[in-house]
């Protein structure tokens, strides 16, 4: 698929093509829905003819996001990529994110990448930890917030009472703009609400065999409504005066703020209500804004090319063993060939190979726009927080790592395969698969890696037999949580008992605590001591 776009040279051109995109990921907790929903945003915008997935995941078809053999195994999402595609006069720039909360550090980076998030919610369980994580860290970055109700032909809570769930344990207050007719496991269609929730449409849904195709749709006014869905139908509309009542009606301004976040029911399964979040995605979330460098100064989207990589990737074709650096373009245009500046090095970077990538599906790209998300081949020197730029110099601020909760030791099987070892620890290091910790009486031999969660771990030693032919040893250590701390602080802490401390590959200190009870003694005891939460870590 190539750029849907034409060449835009004149800075009138250059904004029209930066208001027609949007750009944004689905945040959810794992099994709320957000491949079979990726699969179902496709469908509608017409990017694939039928929907992958069946019911049940021990028998569906690997969703056409899902390109890891570990992926399609267990039926998650490990990995991240971007597809784009036009609906309507917008580009859609949909960026994957891991589904698994092991992998929330990989989902953290791609949400540096966005202009809004989709908050995806079971019906039935409500919010779950990984959704609040998730939420957290998009509202720490002012991102906008769109709620999708998922899973609504399925028994689950009453639609009132998830939105009172929202308001109780994340203080954003939900707008539905549609609301379910028909109780959670008999979702018949959507009310639309208007003015003051005032109902404007019943939009009633026909099932297709599997959810695999595009859901009929018959539009009624409340009159025929009422008529054809009798007391159903009223208590919709009643909950939808209630909500206004309650002031939850949409109020843009708010929205952008993070204030509010508008609700949409759904069932991503079925393809019930996927048109309605596409348009609202289209109407209301916001185009490529100004985004602050380094030193808190706006680098507009009409300024000369700039773009920040978010993820790196190696893998993604056993046959080229080629490694791809995903950028988000801030500012300006791209064109296939341009020579870029990396801003860390200073040295130029000939963009020849560009591509968009979306499972295993990879097109070349010769033009993009702010917004946009393209892959750089083979971009070794390439790393998550990097800043690429023409013209004048612009960096960019790093991106922070999460704070890691699990710890383990690796070191190769054969001592003959060591440089191969060296080799693949660098490589997926700048990939951010783990952190590497390393200090002086460790050594280089057995590095720690830190993960958010135990399968990255999986993730790592798989890829250095696969990739690497290296065998190696795991041994779990005996740490649950680290803080960032500083030189004046490391060699006290490293005398305290079950206390260590580490260098990270950029340079920051952290230091690991057996338990929480050790770093609160340790707090108490000697307050002096630097001891800085990390992003996402536990109090």
């Amino acid at each position: 698929m190539s750029s849907p776009t034409t060449n835009a040279t004149t800075a009138s051109g250059l904004a029209d093509e930066v208001a027609r995109r949007r750009t944004f990921a689905v945040i959810s907790h794992p099994d709320a829905g957000k491949s079979t929903l990726t699969e179902a945003l496709a469908l509608h915008a017409k990017v694939i003819s039928e929907a992958g997935a069946v019911h049940g995941k021990g028998g569906r078809k690997a969703t056409v996001s899902d390109w890891m053999e570990m992926e399609k195994a267990r039926g998650i999402s490990v990995s991240s990529t971007a597809l784009q595609f036009e609906y309507g006069d917008c580009v859609i720039n949909l960026v994957d994110t891991p589904g698994h909360s092991d992998f929330s550090e990989d989902t953290y980076r791609v949400l540096t990448a966005v202009d809004a998030a989709v908050m995806l919610i079971d019906a039935a369980k409500g919010l779950e930890p990984q959704t609040l994580k998730l939420f957290q860290v998009a509202r720490d970055r002012g991102i906008p917030v769109i709620t999708v109700i998922n899973k609504w032909d399925r028994p689950g809570q009453a639609p009132l009472e998830l939105l009172d769930e929202i308001v109780e344990r994340i203080g954003l207050t939900p707008t539905p703009l549609f609301l379910p007719v028909g109780i959670a496991g008999d979702f018949r269609g959507l009310l639309r609400r208007g003015d003051e929730g005032a109902p404007t449409e019943y939009i009633h849904f026909t099932r297709t065999a599997g959810g695999a195709t595009i859901a009929p749709e018959e539009h009624y006014t409340p009159e025929q409504a009422a008529e054809r869905e009798g007391d159903t139908w009223t208590t919709a509309a009643e909950e939808s005066e209630l909500l206004s009542a309650a002031g939850q009606d949409h109020d843009q301004e708010l929205f952008l703020a993070g204030h509010t976040s508008p609700v949409i029911y759904a069932s991503a399964m079925l393809n019930f209500g996927v048109r309605q979040i596409l348009d609202t995605l289209v109407e209301l979330a916001p185009a490529p804004r100004p985004r602050n460098d380094v030193d808190g100064k706006p680098r507009e989207t009409t300024d000369p090319f700039s773009a920040v990589i978010f993820k790196v990737q190696a893998g993604m074709d056993s046959a080229h063993r080629d490694r791809l650096a995903f950028m988000r373009i801030v500012s300006g245009e791209f064109e296939r060939g341009m020579v870029v500046t990396h801003a860390q090095t200073g040295r130029p970077f000939a963009t020849k190979y560009a591509l968009t990538v979306f499972g295993r599906e990879r097109s070349t790209v010769d033009t993009a726009y702010p917004g946009d998300v393209v892959g750089l081949v083979n971009a070794t020197a390439l790393a998550p927080g990097h800043t690429l730029f023409v013209d004048k110099k612009v960096q960019f601020p790093p991106i922070p790592s999460f704070a890691p909760e699990h710890f383990a030791t690796l070191r190769a099987q054969s001592q003959g395969k060591y440089k191969q070892f060296r080799k693949a620890i660098d490589q997926l290091d700048s990939e951010g698969v783990v952190q590497i910790l390393r200090n002086d009486t460790r050594g280089d031999a057995s590095p720690v890696l830190a993960a958010v969660g135990p399968m990255q771990f999986e993730v790592m030693t798989a890829r250095m037999l696969g990739e690497y032919n290296v065998e190696t040893q795991l041994d779990h250590l005996p740490y649950q949580l680290a803080r960032r701390t500083d030189a004046a602080s490391a060699a006290e802490l490293n005398r305290q008992r079950g206390v260590e401390v580490f260098t990270r590959t950029d340079g920051a200190l952290l230091a690991l605590f057996s338990d929480k009870w050790r770093l609160q003694y340790i707090q108490k005891e000697m307050p002096e001591l630097t001891l800085e939460l990390l992003v996402a870590g536990t109090e």
